[in-house]
């Protein structure tokens, strides 16, 4: 029976026993039926939508995927979820290596013309997930305010409102800043973006932990240099600050895109979203245009007994490409798991 079919029926009996398994057991998790380090990884919302809690539902059935670092783990909500299996699963694991520094809120070195001109960000895929960190009213934009420059976006709250992790990752730094962030979370992302969440009342995390899209992180507040109850967030990228409007809609709650096209003169304080309809046009088409280049790239994962002939052959492509496309040589030896591009 191939992996879809096994899916698929269990889903069907899931269904069919949700009835008595939320009659028979209580609301914690079966921790037995998933791995010690496994992280919960949500499918992709590209609107804010419910969060996420792992005591809320009942893990009926855990299914091995084609990935050794992922798995489906079917619930008693009618519901299925990747679990990932961080030690194994990391797209770039040098996201939390290089420049990783839990004792300080700057922890990179890049000077701004060291940076690309542009670069394609995939903000979610079938995995990477997205939550809106608070839905409200803007009342401060990125940019200049008053005689400094604000570095974030400001977002109406009332002290005690969940605030949630907007993309998967791990917190890298969380501190007190008596005349500034007050309360501050740091969290990097496996998009290698890091977001900044400060004059919270409450901090739920701590550096070195995991987190997934639409966990409650803290509680929002008026901690620090603040006037008022709100969230003062900021989205970076090697140290260097954009306009977070330029991805969340934060009234609605909904990610504006799903790859994002980063170019070096987003980082200026006075480059803001809409600022210049005409660019944020040629940037959406730009966007799209990455975002259907993205859709057509197939992978593969390597199996026991696979070489490069036999995946290109079974692909219809060369192994010359497959080198190309992958930087690999066609003496390198493969590795099961190991997840090779072939389109």
């Amino acid at each position: 029976m191939n992996f879809k079919k096994t899916l698929m029926l269990c889903l069907m009996l899931m269904v069919a026993g949700t009835v008595s398994a939320q009659n028979t057991t209580t609301s914690k998790i079966n921790k037995d039926s998933l791995p010690s380090d496994a992280i919960i990884v949500k499918r992709v919302p590209l609107e804010s939508g419910q969060a996420f809690d792992v005591k809320d539902v009942l893990v009926v059935d855990t299914i091995p995927s084609t990935s050794e670092g992922l798995s489906i783990v079917l619930y008693n909500d009618n519901t299925w979820r990747y679990v990932r299996n961080r030690d194994i699963d990391v797209l770039d694991e040098t996201i939390y290596t290089q420049n990783w520094d839990t004792s300080k809120i700057h922890a990179y070195n890049v000077e701004l013309k060291d940076l690309p001109m542009s670069m394609v960000i995939d903000l979610v895929d079938t995995l990477k997930s997205y939550h809106c960190p608070i839905k409200g009213r803007v009342t401060s934009k990125y940019g200049p305010r008053r005689r400094g420059i604000h570095q974030g976006t400001d977002i109406d709250l009332e002290t005690g409102d969940p605030i949630y992790a907007t993309f998967d990752g791990r917190v890298r730094h969380t501190t007190y800043v008596a005349r500034g962030y007050g309360n501050l979370i740091i969290i990097r992302h496996d998009n290698g973006l890091e977001t900044f969440y400060a004059h919270l009342s409450e901090v739920n995390v701590k550096p070195g932990d995991w987190v997934t899209a639409g966990q409650v992180i803290g509680k929002g507040g008026n901690t620090g240099r603040s006037t008022g109850s709100h969230l003062h967030y900021e989205i970076r990228y090697k140290g260097h600050s954009f306009d977070p409007e330029r991805l969340i809609d934060f009234t609605t709650g909904t990610l504006r895109r799903e790859t994002f096209l980063l170019k070096r003169t987003y980082y200026s304080p006075y480059s803001r979203f809409t600022q210049d309809f005409d660019e944020e046009i040629q940037s959406d088409e730009e966007d799209k245009k990455i975002a259907a280049e993205a859709a057509a790239i197939k992978y593969h994962i390597v199996k026991s007994g696979d070489t490069l002939g036999r995946i290109a052959i079974n692909n219809h492509t060369t192994v010359t490409k497959l080198c190309q496309l992958n930087g690999l040589k066609k003496t390198s030896t493969l590795r099961i798991g190991q997840r090779i591009r072939v389109r």
